[in-house]
């Protein structure tokens, strides 16, 4: 069927936003440059640079990994992009 992303991007205030998707590219490029699709608060927050990805056979299992690192402290989720 295909691959799913979760991802994690960083803000131009250092802020992480987290997401999941099918098409990584085109997804940070509509974060960047296109306000319709792209979220509310990465959009305010431009521009966003793509620092950690992770791969998922099925879409439940790329949601729940986004699910579970949204409820992480932001340390924590700076020690995993460290990691990449």
């Amino acid at each position: 069927m295909g691959t799913f992303y979760f991802y994690i991007l960083r803000c131009r205030d250092n802020s992480l936003y987290c997401g999941q998707t099918t098409d990584i590219e085109s997804r940070v490029l509509e974060h960047n440059d296109n306000q319709k699709k792209a979220s509310k608060y990465v959009w305010a927050r431009r521009p966003a640079t793509l620092v950690h990805l992770e791969s998922y056979p099925t879409k439940s299992e790329a949601l729940r990994r986004e699910y579970a690192v949204k409820q992480w402290p932001k340390a924590r989720k700076e020690s995993l992009v460290m990691k990449t």
